[in-house]
This record gives C-alpha cells, sequence and structure tokens, in this order.
C-alpha cells in the first residue's frame, strides 16, 4: 500500500520523522524537535559525541525543481544560526556546534533518498 502524503507540512513531518530515525541510528542523540526562537525554527537539534549537531531537514517528493538541500539559502542559513545561538545560550552549553543538513525525497512507493550532509555550512560573521 501506498501511503499517501497531503501538503508540504505532512511532506516536512514524515521527512523529520525519518531524518531523526537514521540520525539516531548513526548514534545521534535527539534533543529537540522543532525547537523555536520567535519566528525561527531547529528542525532538530542532536548530540554527536561532545559536539551540538544543529540539522536541517529538507524534504521533497520529487528532484524536478530542486535538490532539497539545495534551498537552505544563506538567509535561512542566518535565521538557523541565530536560533542556534540562542539556543546554546539558553541551555548555558559550552561545546563546539556544527550545522549538518538531510536532504530526503520521498519518491511514493520507493525507499526515501537520505543524503547527511556534514558541515554543510558555518556561521559567517
Amino acid at each position: 500500500m501506498v501511503e499517501k502524503i497531503g501538503g508540504n507540512k505532512d511532506l516536512g513531518s514524515k521527512g523529520e520523522e525519518i531524518a531523526a530515525s537514521y540520525l539516531a541510528a548513526k548514534g545521534y542523540k535527539i534533543l529537540h524537535r522543532n525547537w523555536h526562537f520567535g519566528h525561527k525554527e531547529l528542525d532538530l537539534v542532536t548530540q554527536l559525541n561532545d559536539t551540538l549537531v544543529i540539522v536541517e531537514v529538507k524534504t521533497r517528493s520529487t528532484h524536478y525543481w530542486e535538490e532539497p538541500k539545495e534551498s537552505v539559502k544563506r538567509k535561512k542559513q542566518r535565521m538557523i544560526v541565530e536560533a542556534a545561538d540562542e539556543y546554546v545560550q539558553r541551555h548555558n552549553l559550552d561545546c563546539d556546534v556544527r550545522f549538518d543538513i538531510v536532504s530526503i525525497v520521498i519518491n511514493h512507493g520507493l525507499p526515501p533518498e537520505i543524503e547527511h550532509i556534514e558541515d554543510a555550512f558555518y556561521p559567517t560573521l
């Protein structure tokens, strides 16, 4: 049976669930999902060893327009970095922080395609 995913929000939620499971299987500890700071959001806040890993999840149903990872432009990166900075301050953390992207393409009837890009971008001054 093919699961029908309706709308971008459902597709995004499904992608985040897949990404969280994928990362947990790789040894990442999931600390928070959809952590908000005002209108800014961190999809997944994870920890791997002593590194805080902020993960932006991009999910699409096709490769047609662009790869999901290509949609994380500079403006989006700045928002993620600002939210991550607030997260670190609120939780009084003193650790390395890394920014990853998990790109997922869900083609109905096929297993999801998952690409994990470590150190996908760096905070800019």
